[in-house]
């Protein structure tokens, strides 16, 4: 098991974690007693005896908030798509217990160690998959009205703040890239995961004509400046479900991909539509 460093300062949870698999992986999350940690609907996978689940609203990592306080932070949430609730894993026992979360599709699990970037992680909306009690998941709102109109994850992302870890998912393999000062990266713009807050993030449009009508690679891509890290996925999962649908026959037959002989089988079984 992995553990970040002690530190009496520290606000949120220290968690220990071990990340399983290689393209559907999984984490497990070992909890000492009172120990919490938050995460999104539908990525739990299985949870030690003694293991309490509390639904909270938003992040539960604001205090003393009153009632209205914290349903206008959950509210926020409504704005990256996200649901109002989210579920908290606490050990309520003496002794060790254990609870995992898994991918939603084949990729990687990225372990963020928050003390490492500053307090502050910028990802997609949807890249999110668990974290110590303690840990913030709020919104980023894009201050360039272009990000918002063109930068396919539209005007707001999610900002994981505070002191804990967190952990977010991507599709395909992970790239990592260390910006200097100054220095720029283009990126198609869902394939970006997230980056550090030093990163300057803007949208670009590719330009000239037969790259805009045959280019095939869409109108916009982004911008990413340093200083700071960047984190790309080679699989987005809207691109893979495009590539599934896509794949899905029309009259929801079994036929040979790409083959003369599912063009004849139609032909043979009175199936000739276009």
């Amino acid at each position: 098991m992995e553990r970040l460093p002690d530190n009496n300062n520290r606000q949120a949870h220290e968690i220990d974690y071990r990340i399983y698999g290689e393209e559907m992986q999984y984490v497990e999350i070992e909890l000492d007693p009172q120990e919490g940690v938050i995460a999104e609907s539908g990525s739990f996978m299985m949870m030690d005896d003694g293991i309490k689940m509390d639904t909270i609203f938003g992040d539960g990592s604001q205090k003393d908030t009153g009632f209205l306080g914290k349903i206008l932070g959950a509210g926020k949430r409504i704005l990256t798509g996200e649901s109002l609730f989210m579920t908290a894993f606490y050990n309520d026992l003496t002794g060790k217990r254990n609870v995992s979360f898994a991918s939603p599709y084949p990729g990687k699990i990225i372990p963020i160690d928050l003390t490492e970037f500053g307090g502050k992680f910028i990802c997609q909306k949807d890249a999110f998959l668990c974290a110590a009690k303690g840990v913030s998941i709020g919104v980023e709102f894009s201050k360039k009205l272009g990000r918002g109109l063109f930068g396919g994850e539209g005007f707001i992302m999610q900002k994981l703040e505070g002191d804990g870890m967190a952990f977010v998912h991507a599709g395909g393999t992970t790239a990592v890239k260390t910006l200097a000062a100054g220095e720029t990266l283009r990126v198609d713009t869902g394939c970006i995961i997230g980056f550090t807050q030093g990163i300057d993030y803007d949208i670009e449009f590719i330009g000239g004509i037969k790259n805009s009508i045959f280019g095939g690679e869409g109108l916009f891509f982004a911008r990413l400046q340093g200083p700071g890290k960047v984190y790309i996925q080679s699989l987005p999962f809207s691109r893979l479900a495009g590539r599934v649908l896509a794949s899905v026959p029309r009259s929801g037959k079994s036929k040979g991909e790409g083959s003369i002989l599912g063009g004849i089988g139609d032909l043979l079984d009175g199936d000739n539509r276009f």
